[in-house]
């Protein structure tokens, strides 16, 4: 006798009701989508006990369904992640002899590049984009399932997916999960739509030594934004990306192999000193306007090195004859009782207000006036700061303020202070590693990682 499951839908247009019925273990929940009635957009995928699942997917335990729609964060990504292997399919079926190569993400796009190194003409990314334009209009599906792990292997040997291959080569699957339209296989580690129909909204542009996938702005729009370059972001990450490539490390893959060969040491030793070399350069600049500068203001997203640059640059200047007092801005938090809250009822401890910014420019005018100042301390567990313990410091000739936080290059953070005194530097926590050769991993992923080890670790 098959066994029965018992499956909850979420009411698409009440959170608080939804229905339930039990149903054959490993039905599709394909089938199962005309249940979720009316929907605002595009259903993308589906959330299945919390895991997104494509579309083809089936159920073999019990589960709760939500829809994974368009104009959802989680849609979004489908979206992109489905164009990303839109255009491999693309590719393949046009130039079946070079391969494709994801970059970083530049604006609403993402950076693309042949492996061989040739510049695509501009015909070449025209003939990729109206292909991509008849594989949406034919609406074929994108198939999703199951293959045996050696078979796999040979499929991406085969097609010369190097990089996809070294990634599998250190699991012990008996089975890997891919991805499959009009007979070209491939892998990705996020769910991706059910058809091609439903990625009608792109455009590709011939961009540098390469071109830009690019898509819309947000979940809702129907239409791609016009393009705004980014010169200097886009030579950051190619630097970083050619560096990448010198040192032999582009993707998770060949950082695995170094793991295994028991070489990742050298690697690590190699990539400390590309970053004190950077460091270096940025005190020889503060160095040369040492007579005017007496505020170091460093910024950046959350959790993307801004703490561990300040102390890193401090060591640099020290070395060249400059005192830095380092100031975290953490410490100037207005309270959690006075904190504003965010859209969703919470204190928003990011946005500019959560600082007490008079407080702030009060003592760093003080300190400038060559006055004694007491620093707070922010205490994150009580969520208010401390009445004792903070460090007394002073300026004198030879000292530098070193003043970091998200907000660092905000001017209405020191609106006080004299802009020709303000050295401004912008930290994150890019990367140059690709899983392989399509599938990237988004700044954002890795700054949340670096959040959770540290948040785990100090707060």
């Amino acid at each position: 006798m098959k066994k029965e499951i018992t499956v909850k839908i979420k009411n698409a247009a009440n959170d608080e009701s939804e229905m339930s019925f039990n149903c054959p273990m490993g039905i599709s929940i394909d089938s199962l989508v005309s249940h979720f009635g009316s929907l605002s957009s595009p259903l993308l995928a589906v959330k299945a006990n919390g895991e997104i699942l494509p579309l083809s997917s089936t159920l073999d335990v019990n589960a709760r369904l939500e829809p994974v729609l368009r104009n959802s964060p989680e849609g979004l990504r489908v979206y992109r992640c489905s164009l990303a292997f839109l255009l491999a399919v693309a590719a393949r079926s046009l130039f079946p002899e070079r391969n494709l190569n994801i970059g970083h993400s530049l604006g609403y796009g993402y950076y693309y590049t042949f492996l061989e190194g040739k510049k695509p003409e501009e015909d070449e990314v025209l003939k990729l984009q109206k292909r991509m334009e008849e594989l949406v209009r034919e609406d074929l599906p994108i198939e999703s399932y199951y293959m045996a792990y050696a078979e796999v292997m040979e499929i991406f040997t085969k097609n010369r997916q190097e990089d996809t291959a070294l990634l599998l080569d250190e699991r012990s699957e008996s089975r890997v999960r891919v991805n499959e339209c009009t007979g070209f296989v491939d892998m990705y580690i996020y769910p991706l739509v059910s058809r091609t129909g439903l990625l009608g909204v792109f455009e590709l542009l011939p961009y540098k030594e390469g071109f830009l996938l690019r898509f819309p702005a947000s979940g809702e729009s129907n239409h791609v934004e016009p393009f705004e370059d980014s010169p200097k972001i886009f030579e950051v990450y190619d630097e970083y990306k050619k560096w990448g490539r010198i040192v032999g490390v582009n993707s998770v893959g060949r950082l695995n192999r170094l793991v295994s060969e028991r070489t990742i040491r050298d690697y690590i030793r190699i990539a400390e000193a590309f970053q004190e070399k950077k460091i270096s350069d940025m005190a020889a600049q503060i160095y040369e306007k040492k007579d005017d500068v007496k505020a170091i203001l460093i910024a950046g997203p959350s959790s993307s090195g801004k703490t561990t640059t300040a102390k890193r640059l401090s060591i640099a200047l020290k070395v060249m004859g400059i005192e830095p007092i380092e100031i975290g801005l953490d410490n100037y938090y207005v309270g959690t009782d006075n904190t504003p809250l965010d859209e969703h009822g919470k204190p928003d401890f990011e946005c500019l207000e959560a600082l007490d910014i008079p407080y702030l420019n009060q003592q760093l005018l003080s300190l400038l006036a060559g006055e004694e100042v007491t620093l707070p301390v922010f205490d994150f567990k009580a969520g208010r700061r401390r009445d004792t313990g903070g460090r007394k410091i002073r300026l004198d000739r030879r000292s530098m303020i070193v003043l970091e936080g998200i907000h660092g290059l905000n001017d209405a953070l020191t609106p006080q202070i004299k802009k020709e005194t303000k050295f401004k530097i912008y930290v994150s926590a890019l990367t140059q590693l690709n899983l392989d050769d399509h599938n990237r991993i988004p700044t954002t992923d890795n700054r949340l990682l670096r959040r959770m080890v540290r948040d785990y670790q100090f707060r």
